[in-house]
């Protein structure tokens, strides 16, 4: 298991479980948590905009509600670090630079 060095990941409780099943235990080095900065963000705002707000009954509506608000940020929320457009524009027109042969899908 390759985790960071967060102390809930640096517990006896935890590496302790983990050793006594047989796991190998792996560790980011300090400071490695910036590389995932970009996902910690995207997943602290999904979780306070839509997670602690709605009490969804099911898994079902659950899975659905984030879907709907990943696709929303994804293909039409506008990101001021990208000029304005939705990630995916973005990325699909970086690819369109770099490969300029290849078919690239378009957000409508």
């Amino acid at each position: 298991m390759n985790t960071d060095q967060g102390s809930h990941f640096t517990s006896f409780a935890w590496t302790d479980r983990l050793r006594r099943s047989g796991v190998r235990i792996s560790m980011d080095g300090k400071g490695r948590f910036l590389e995932n900065i970009f996902f910690e963000r995207l997943w602290r705002t999904l979780k306070y905009e839509r997670v602690c707000r709605h009490p969804w009954k099911t898994g079902s509506e659950t899975r659905a509600a984030i879907r709907k608000r990943m696709t929303f940020y994804n293909h039409r929320h506008p990101h001021s670090a990208l000029g304005g457009k939705p990630p995916a524009l973005a990325c699909w027109q970086r690819n369109d630079i770099n490969q300029p042969g290849q078919q690239v899908q378009r957000v409508a």
